[in-house]
């Protein structure tokens, strides 16, 4: 899902340097090896897999690294890893063969399907129809919802998530403004179930994994059975890595629409192909997955984004498709989308025009994002015939800077916490059980003299607040999947002092959009 990180999200459409453009010439397989060992090189990375296919042929599949510094094992094209938000496409892909199929039509309003939906207005309910489910202009915030996904374990299912939207305050008009949406697309997926009468892991499955010969992905890593190829995600704190928890969801509670599919370089070739090909697939492209008026259809721009107006790439237009990004590069289209969830990262680029595909893959937070940007950007470069640019050290370069920023904002809030004077606090007045309209309880309780913070549907929620002044404490969270996730908890007091409510917002700078704490309104549940 996309998640996941905002701050990397914005260092990937930064643009550096200027560019001419060069006489066109074929990338060898040597090249896009040595554009990827530099990466490698530079950034402080676990594993990572490339593929690049190129007029209707796998040119390029390799895999680089560690699928886990444990154990030590290669990576190879083959090894899985999660795709997080590139599973995007996959469900607007069945869609499209729904409606191919004549099921339904991309205008459809979702109430016909899910009766119970329900949005902040009824004119809105009444209106919002499936292609609003997959383009980002709800008028709800960035990532609103998202805690009901992360931190993973938690005990949220898609009724939840369907009950939650009425209670989401919008944060722009209807159809008028970009924001990234991942609820939506869990929506989706639960209407491509109700519609096809099957799950949508199965359907992804059986409709769009089998026919492409996609033997080896997975809608969920549940499916999984045999893991002993499976990459496993990474945390880059500074230039030190360490393993985490593989994240996923229980498919018999949140289907995995938004995020959940596991895959590999080899078999997202063939997804590539099968997109450059206008949907048609098979040894004389004598098949079709779905039709090219669908294609169309994904890779039209629904709701418009900030254009780059870097003159490298002489770009005119950027925007939302279905499932898709979609930009302009020296008048070629750019179709594109990234991945996060905690660990791993993924881009996938294709550029029609030139019959060019390009994924790559990484098991590691943080340095992960430079590296699938420095990459693929490489690549496309020498395709589009522009002159050398070193995206590496760019990329490098910009994420020391972003973390270097993120890292002096939550310094300085952990100084004042630790010369905050505590003396006068009574606990007491802040103690007691709070409620959110869609995220449900929250417990604030006393233990060894100190403020703790539960949450009670999301266990991993849990932890230690420090008094920061006035009316405000910060919880640090000890999970580690949590980091640069800790949050400000502002209390409001009555009269006499006691907190009626509270609001939070995310310390950090670099705090992932998913972590929404800023939408969570908890009032006091009276004793």
């Amino acid at each position: 899902m996309n998640k996941r990180n905002s701050k990397l999200i914005l260092v990937l459409i930064l643009v550096f340097g200027l560019g001419t453009t060069n006489s066109f010439s074929q990338v060898t397989a040597p090249e896009i090896d040595a554009i990827v060992e530099h990466a490698m090189d530079n950034f402080t990375v676990a594993g990572a897999a490339v593929a690049v296919v190129k007029d209707g042929q796998i040119i390029f599949e390799k895999g680089f690294g560690l699928k886990s510094i444990d154990s030590k094992e290669k990576v190879d094209e083959h090894t899985n890893f999660a795709i997080a938000s590139n599973s995007k496409a996959f469900t607007t892909a069945a869609l499209a063969i729904l409606v191919d199929e004549g099921k339904l039509a991309w205008t459809d309003p979702v109430i016909k399907y899910i009766p119970e939906f329900r949005m902040y207005d009824d004119y809105v309910t009444q209106n919002f129809n499936i292609e609003d489910l997959l383009t980002h202009r709800s008028g709800l915030g960035l990532g609103m919802g998202d805690l009901m996904l992360w931190p993973v374990g938690s005990d949220f299912s898609v009724a939840d998530i369907l009950n939650g939207f009425q209670y989401f305050k919008p944060v722009s008009a209807f159809r008028t403004k970009y924001d990234y949406d991942n609820l939506l697309y869990i929506v989706t997926g639960e209407l491509i179930a109700r519609v096809s009468g099957m799950s949508w892991e199965e359907f992804i499955k059986e409709k769009i994994f089998a026919p492409l010969g996609m033997d080896n992905s997975y809608a969920s890593v549940t499916y999984m059975n045999d893991q002993s190829n499976l990459a496993s995600p990474h945390l880059n704190n500074g230039k030190e890595l360490s393993l985490i928890e593989t994240e996923h969801w229980d498919p018999k509670m949140i289907n995995g629409a938004a995020g959940g599919i596991y895959a590999n370089v080899h078999d997202l070739a063939s997804w590539m192909l099968v997109q450059l090909n206008k949907g048609k697939y098979g040894p004389q492209q004598e098949k079709q997955l779905f039709t090219e008026a669908s294609q169309q259809e994904m890779w039209k721009i629904h709701t418009t984004m900030k254009t780059d107006p870097n003159p490298r790439y002489n770009s005119h237009f950027a925007g939302y498709g279905l499932g898709w990004r979609l930009n302009d590069a020296k008048g070629n289209l750019i179709v594109s989308h990234t991945g996060a969830l905690a660990g791993m990262l993924s881009k996938t680029l294709l550029v029609p025009d030139l019959n060019l595909g390009i994924v790559v893959l990484t098991n590691t937070w943080g340095d992960g994002a430079g590296l699938f940007s420095a990459v693929s950007q490489t690549v496309l470069d020498k395709y589009l015939g522009l002159d050398e640019f070193d995206w590496t050290e760019a990329y490098v370069k910009r994420l020391s800077q972003k973390g270097n920023e993120a890292a002096e904002v939550v310094a300085n809030v952990w100084a004042t916490v630790e010369k905050a004077d505590a003396s006068n606090i009574d606990l007491n007045n802040y103690s007691g059980e709070y409620k959110d309209p869609w995220f449900g309880n929250i417990e604030i309780y006393e233990q060894d003299k100190q403020l703790w913070f539960r949450s009670v549907r999301s266990p991993k929620l849990t932890g230690p607040m420090h008094y920061y002044g006035a009316n405000t404490f910060v919880v640090k969270w000890p999970d580690s999947e949590l980091t640069d996730a800790d949050a400000f908890v502002l209390f409001q007091l009555d009269e006499n002092g006691k907190a009626q409510g509270f609001k939070m917002k995310g310390i950090s700078p670099a705090i992932d959009f998913s972590f929404d704490f800023q939408d969570l309104e908890l009032q006091r549940i009276n004793e």
